[in-house]
């Protein structure tokens, strides 16, 4: 399968939307080389600011430069996105209706041997009760590609989970997205796999294949946006399946797990339920294949919990 290294594809398509609007800029945390955006700084010099090691005022300096008129994207590790500048970000940003579109990069296990103070697996708990901020997790090179294009035409604020690493290309070039809206990879009667970023829709895909060989056919949804979120097409899922199973890079209470679980259980849909995620631990160090086993978030455990809601 092709590979395309995501934070290539970030900042050639921040390259490419800086070339269409004078308003696109970048920030980073001194982290410019590690997240791509050295690329941009490259292109578009006097468009780019490396704030140093100092998330917050990274997201201040966005903050002040939204309420200018422009459109600035600030990137930075996922752990400092949410847990170091959160404040300013609820405040600077949301509090105040502006426009600053937030890149949280190596989230969950993706941090890898930067280990566990590294390790964002609460970010999408933190970030999902900002009143009215976007969340989104592309899945592949052409949605993060789709995704960055939609932040910088959108307006508001916008948090982005990325992994920097090469992930395999899933969807065409000409495949288009939007917030708010799910794709479907598999289709599959006798269970929904909900899965979000590029780890979990692999191994979801995986896990759908392992079941498809034992006669069990699983729809894999790829959530992409987990707010707004797809009501309609995961309670569609959940009604006609009757077995649901959310797969997430993080911690299970407040993520996708949470957000599909609270959907299904308003609606009245009478669909059994498991999550695969990330349970009230802290992150260590390891590879990415050790820390999906270590975390029980691999295919195998995602084919179990399909099994287990009998």
């Amino acid at each position: 399968m092709e590979k395309k290294e995501m934070r290539a594809v970030y900042a050639e398509t921040l390259i490419d939307l800086a070339r269409e609007n004078p308003d696109i800029v970048v920030l980073d945390a001194d982290l410019m080389k590690a997240n791509g955006t050295a690329a941009f700084a490259k292109a578009f010099p006097d468009r780019a600011v490396d704030c140093g090691v100092a998330e917050a005022n990274m997201v201040g300096v966005a903050s002040g430069l939204s309420a200018a008129g422009k459109i600035p994207f600030a990137s930075t590790f996922a752990c400092f996105a949410s847990r170091r500048a959160y404040d300013q970000f609820f405040l600077s940003a949301n509090y105040a209706r502006l426009n600053v579109k937030l890149v949280g990069t190596d989230p969950g296990v993706t941090a890898k041997y930067n280990g566990g103070t590294h390790m964002p697996f609460e970010d999408l708990a933190l970030m999902r009760v900002i009143p009215g901020l976007t969340i989104v997790e592309p899945s592949d090179p052409t949605s993060l590609a789709g995704f960055v294009r939609l932040a910088a035409a959108h307006r508001g604020c916008v948090y982005m989970r990325m992994p920097r690493t090469a992930a395999n290309v899933l969807y065409g070039a000409a495949e288009t997205f939007a917030f708010g809206k799910a794709k479907v990879l598999r289709e599959g009667g006798d269970a929904a796999i909900v899965a979000l970023g590029s780890v979990m829709v692999n191994e979801a895909l995986a896990a759908a294949e392992a079941l498809a060989a034992e006669g069990t056919h699983a729809a894999v949804i790829d959530a992409l946006s987990l707010k707004p979120l797809d009501l309609d097409t995961l309670l569609r899922y959940a009604r006609s399946t009757g077995r649901v199973v959310t797969c997430e890079n993080a911690q299970i209470a407040g993520g996708l797990g949470g957000a599909v679980a609270e959907a299904i259980l308003e609606a009245g849909v009478a669909a059994k339920f498991a999550r695969i995620g990330i349970r009230d631990e802290f992150g260590e160090v390891g590879t990415v294949e050790y820390l999906i086993e270590r975390y029980g978030i691999t295919a195998a455990h995602i084919a179990a919990a399909v099994r287990s809601l009998t």
